[in-house]
């Protein structure tokens, strides 16, 4: 079987897609339940000289997986099975992204000044529970959105008619 440069594309969209898989789950299952669980004064995960910057990985991993998924998706073009499927997944990571600096992103740096705030510890909770639930859902579809990616990438290049 002869593997063609449109498959590595997506050999690199997969695995950059699976780094983003792998932030997600981390961010879910260590960080968030910690520092949006108690709120006002978790705060200091994300402030101070020693604060974590999350947003660092984020700000890698975004721009490397839209170019990879854009590339791989226009060399793959011509295929209409791989470019359907990379294209939905693509466009759901797109709506993901859009979602996420509408309500997600907003939110973080609201909970970030929540030690400046006036508003209750309770209240605080409830956002942080709230945010945390809507995440999760956000992240299960990113999970889900995978697989079209991988059943473009389980297809041979050699059968074009698909």
């Amino acid at each position: 079987m002869r593997i063609g440069f449109g498959t590595y594309t997506l050999m690199v969209a997969v695995v950059l897609y699976g780094v983003l898989l792998g932030g997600v789950a981390y961010s879910h299952i260590v960080y968030f339940p910690v520092y949006l669980g108690h709120l006002p004064e978790s705060a200091v995960l994300t402030n101070g000289e020693f604060a974590l910057h999350e947003e660092n990985f984020w700000l890698l991993i975004h721009p490397m997986l839209l170019m990879s998924l854009s590339f791989a998706l226009w060399i793959n073009w011509r295929d209409k099975y791989r470019r359907n499927r990379i294209a939905l997944t693509s466009a759901a990571y797109v709506l993901v992204l859009v979602i996420s600096s509408l309500y997600f992103i907003p939110q973080l740096r609201e909970f970030r000044d929540s030690q400046r705030s006036s508003i209750s510890v309770e209240d605080w909770h409830a956002r942080g529970e709230r945010w945390q639930h809507m995440s999760w859902l956000r992240g299960g579809t990113l999970f889900l959105c995978i697989a079209p990616l991988l059943l473009a990438l389980a297809k041979p290049e050699d059968d074009a008619e698909g």
